[in-house]
This record gives C-alpha cells, sequence and structure tokens, in this order.
C-alpha cells in the first residue's frame, strides 16, 4: 500500500467538505453497522482463533460494545453536531456566541490485540460521528481478527474515507512519518512514549490510552464473596489481557484470609476444578506471552495460594492467586496482563493510599468496602477511572468518558467524549452591525477605566 498516497487522496475528500454532512456521517455508521452484524458469526471464529474466546465472551466485550457505539452515535449525532449558545458578555451586547464541533481532518488509529475488534472500531465511530476521514492500523498480533476488520472496512467505505493499513514491516514507522490531524493510540506505555515524541515534531494532537497497575482495595467492610466474584471475574476476562483488569489486590488485614478462601470457591464455581478443559476459558494471545508469565511467576517470591501452572504450547496461564509476593519482583513492577493475581495486606487505609502514590497513576481504581472509605481514597489517590464494589463494568458506559492519566494516558472517549475526542471545538464569535459602542475605540474617556472594571467584574 502506498502509505503518502493514501493520505494525500484522504485529505483531497476531507478539503472537498463531505464529511461536514450529517447524511454522509450517518450513512458511514450505518454501512458499519450493517456489516458488524452480517460478520458477527465470523468474528467470533476469529477471536476464538487469536485469543481463545467464547462467543459469549467476544459478543460481551467486543461485537455487542461496537453495535450498542453504533447506536448511540446515530441516536445522538444531530444533537452533537448542532451549534451550542453560549452567553455572551454585557460589554460585548448585542454580539452572539457559539461553539461548533468541527471535524479535526484525517485521523490515524493505531490499534491493539487485546480487544482487537472493539479497540479499532470504537475509535472509528467517534471519528466518522465527528467528520474526518480515517487510517486504520490493527495489530498483527490478532492476524484473525485483523482480516476479518480488512474485510468489513474494504466493504463499508471508499479509501478516502476510511482505509486500514495492513501488517507489513515498517508500516507503523511510515505512518509515522506523515501528516495526520490526529493520533489515537491504544496499547503499552513504551510505545505510546515512541508515538508521542513522533507526534510532537509536527506538533500532531494525541489520545494515548494505555494501562499500567489498576489496584484493586478491599477494605475490612467489603462483602467478601462479592468481591471475590467479581475479582474473579475481571481478573479472567480474557485471561487478564485487559488494560483495566485488577492488577494487584491491597486487602485489609482483618479479611485477608477469608477473601483468599473466597477468591479459590470463585475459580472453581466460573472455571471448575481445572480451567485448562473449561470450553470458555480464555488464552494467552500467543505462546511468548505465555512465557512471560512463567517468568514472573518464577521470580515473584511469596506463596502460591492457587493455580501456577502455565502451558506455552497452549498458551494457557492458570488462574493465579500469589500472596505477599515480592515489592521488587517483575511481578510487582510490571503491567501483568495475565490471570495472576497478587495479594498484599494492609493496616489502615491511609498506609494504602500511601502505597499507591508512590507508583505511577492507574488506568482505574477499584474499592470494595463501605462507599464513604472508597471516596477517602480517590480524594487521595488520582486515577483514570473509578469503581466501587465492582472491576471493569466503568467501561460498559457510554455515558462515561474512559481514559487514563498520567501513565496511563491522556485524552477520552466512548460516547459523546469520542465525538468530541475527534473534533475541533471552535467557537464563533457573531459580532452586531446593528450598534457599535464608540467607548471601544481610542481616545477613551477619563472615566472609563472606573467603568470597566465594574462592568468587567
Amino acid at each position: 500500500m502506498d502509505i503518502p498516497k493514501l493520505i494525500a487522496a484522504q485529505r483531497a475528500y476531507f478539503e472537498t467538505g463531505a464529511t461536514h454532512d450529517i447524511a454522509v456521517r450517518r450513512r458511514a455508521l450505518q454501512a458499519l453497522q450493517a456489516s458488524v452484524r452480517r460478520h458477527e458469526e465470523v468474528l467470533c471464529s476469529a477471536l476464538r482463533a487469536d485469543l481463545g474466546k467464547s462467543a459469549v465472551e467476544s459478543y460481551m466485550t467486543e461485537i455487542g460494545i461496537v453495535a450498542g457505539e453504533i447506536r448511540f452515535a446515530l441516536r445522538n449525532l444531530k444533537r452533537w453536531m448542532r451549534p451550542r449558545r453560549v452567553p455572551t458578555p454585557l460589554f460585548a451586547w448585542p454580539a452572539r456566541s457559539r461553539v461548533r464541533y468541527e471535524p479535526l481532518g484525517v485521523v490515524l488509529v493505531v490499534a491493539p490485540w487485546n480487544y482487537p475488534l472493539q479497540l479499532t472500531l470504537l475509535p472509528l465511530v467517534g471519528a466518522l460521528a465527528a467528520g474526518n476521514c480515517v487510517v486504520l492500523k490493527p495489530s498483527p498480533g490478532a492476524p484473525a481478527t485483523a482480516a476479518v476488520l480488512s474485510e468489513i472496512v474494504g466493504e463499508c467505505f471508499p479509501e478516502e474515507l476510511v482505509a486500514l493499513v495492513p501488517h507489513a514491516p515498517q508500516a507503523v514507522e511510515e505512518l509515522l512519518t506523515q501528516r495526520f490531524d490526529h493520533i489515537f493510540y491504544t496499547g503499552g506505555g513504551t510505545f505510546g512514549r515512541e508515538i508521542m515524541v513522533r507526534a510532537a515534531e509536527r506538533l500532531t494532537p494525541v489520545t494515548l490510552e494505555l494501562g499500567g497497575k489498576s489496584p484493586c482495595v478491599v477494605g475490612a467492610e467489603a462483602d467478601l464473596k462479592l468481591a471475590a466474584r467479581r475479582i474473579v471475574w475481571g481478573k479472567t476476562l480474557n485471561a487478564g489481557q485487559t488494560c483495566v483488569a485488577p492488577d494487584f489486590l491491597l486487602v485489609h488485614e482483618s479479611v485477608c484470609d477469608r477473601l483468599l478462601v473466597e477468591l479459590q470457591r470463585a475459580v472453581e464455581r466460573q472455571w471448575g476444578s481445572d480451567p485448562r478443559f473449561a470450553v470458555d476459558y480464555p488464552r494467552m494471545v500467543d505462546d511468548a506471552h505465555a512465557r512471560r508469565v512463567a517468568e514472573l511467576l518464577s521470580t515473584a517470591g511469596g506463596e502460591t495460594v492457587c493455580g501456577g501452572e502455565v502451558l506455552e504450547e497452549e498458551r494457557y496461564v492458570a488462574p493465579t492467586i500469589v500472596l505477599n509476593p515480592d515489592p521488587q519482583s517483575r511481578l510487582m513492577r510490571e503491567e501483568i496482563f495475565a490471570p495472576v493475581l497478587p495479594v498484599l495486606t494492609f493496616a489502615e487505609l491511609s498506609e494504602a493510599a500511601d502505597a499507591l502514590l508512590a507508583a505511577d497513576r492507574p488506568l482505574a481504581l477499584y474499592y470494595f468496602g463501605d462507599e464513604r472509605e472508597g471516596r477517602r481514597l480517590c480524594e487521595r489517590v488520582p486515577s483514570g477511572g473509578v469503581a466501587f464494589n465492582d472491576v471493569v463494568m466503568q467501561v460498559s458506559s457510554r455515558r462515561l468518558p474512559f481514559g487514563g492519566v498520567g501513565a496511563s494516558g491522556m485524552g477520552r472517549y466512548h460516547g459523546e467524549a469520542s465525538f468530541e475526542c475527534f473534533s475541533n471545538c471552535r467557537s464563533y464569535f457573531l459580532g452586531s452591525k446593528r450598534f457599535d459602542l464608540p467607548l471601544r475605540y481610542a481616545p477613551y474617556p477619563k472615566r472609563l477605566l472606573g467603568w470597566l472594571r465594574r462592568l468587567m467584574d
């Protein structure tokens, strides 16, 4: 694919103004909606091949989320595009003020492999709703899903509106040498920093959806059975390869022993006595990632309460709980991205807060227990998002902007936030020709300064 030629064609199409038309945007979204619906069965098969996902998990975490996002955009697009009146200062009367959300131009979306459908198409929905032309770069780590995505994009859109760049050596490198009006990246922090450096060369704005070690704090007042069930669900979803999965637990010392029992019960309840043979239990994306998890466990220290089995050739990692691992181990320094759950204890909530403040800002912060205690914790510890007495579910709401802070990312999307992410929030000041205040022009009367102080305060 000739990338410079492709981007030039998209820019030429954008500059015709065609994508400013709501009808063009609606047709694009409707075409995507129909194609995803037609390819549902093929997508489920591809996600099973890439990540071992069941049909239920594929729909719940990928296809259904994309379908819902498209419906939400179609339902609200007219309202989002409508110019918004804002008050005009009295001294500027009788002028009028408006805010319009206008498209940025040609945008690049670089997607990861862990949710290869959702994290490619959700940004695309926002970019199309906002009236942009889009270049998509899916991850080669999920090749079966990338192939279906290529088919969907090819049948829905002309290349001058949306184009998918297939995997090729140095494809991302070549893309980053081009001029875009926005870059949207989801993935690891190391490459996120590289993208930000490259974008800075052209002053290109970026949205970075990264990750990190999202903590889950379990207080003394927590419903331990409920907490265990939800934590195990969130930690084993997609075999732990979820950017907002609870990365590790901080548990009040008075309830730690009981929680460990409930966690083991929850694992068996959800995945049976041997999860390896559970039909719906997902797999690591490849054997290299399974091998990395084995290395993390071998150097973690602490006590393996349950699990610990890694079969690289099957890409299988058992649900694993490690009590009191070495704080300096790789397990506690790196994002785990696997169904391995370290458990640490604390005596006072302030102690837990101090430990979290010493680390990078997480993408999510979870708290199980008394909501007032949780609010006190969140007032001290910043994070991209928060969930009380649940995990991961904050991502499912299209009315909650999603994104990180600090090392976990920058920018927000989902629902209306996606539309705003890919738009230029443009100010319009509509001056009046009917009235021209003479006091604005020199020479200024001696009393004008006093009048202005009273008028503008």
